[in-house]
């Protein structure tokens, strides 16, 4: 769980505001710009027949109102981080990450 809010911590100093989200149920009212992140897959190294090594995968959205915003770049950008897809939905844009931490 330490690992997961380092990269809470992480998020929202690029982000600039707490507009951060783990996981966030449907009742909660996001603010936009916000960055919206779930545990997605774990990576598992195997050596002498057991886990090596366990990485995990967050899948990390940058959802923003503006669609010239420098935000998706400033995500685009970390270590082990890989773009996935960009959609729109309800007027906002969606940029969709995989990102191993």
């Amino acid at each position: 769980m330490a690992q997961r809010l380092e990269l809470q911590a992480l998020l929202v100093s690029l982000l600039g505001s707490n507009n951060v989200y783990f996981q966030p149920p449907p009742s909660v009212k996001m603010q936009y710009p916000c960055i919206v992140y779930n545990r997605d897959d774990i990576d598992s190294i195997f050596a002498d027949n057991g886990a090596y090594r366990l990485k995990t995968r967050y899948q990390v959205m940058v959802i923003d109102t503006n669609p010239d915003s420098d935000i998706h770049t400033k995500v685009g950008t970390l270590p082990l981080c890989s773009y996935d897809r960009f959609f729109t939905a309800d007027n906002l844009n969606h940029d969709v990450y995989n990102l191993f931490f």
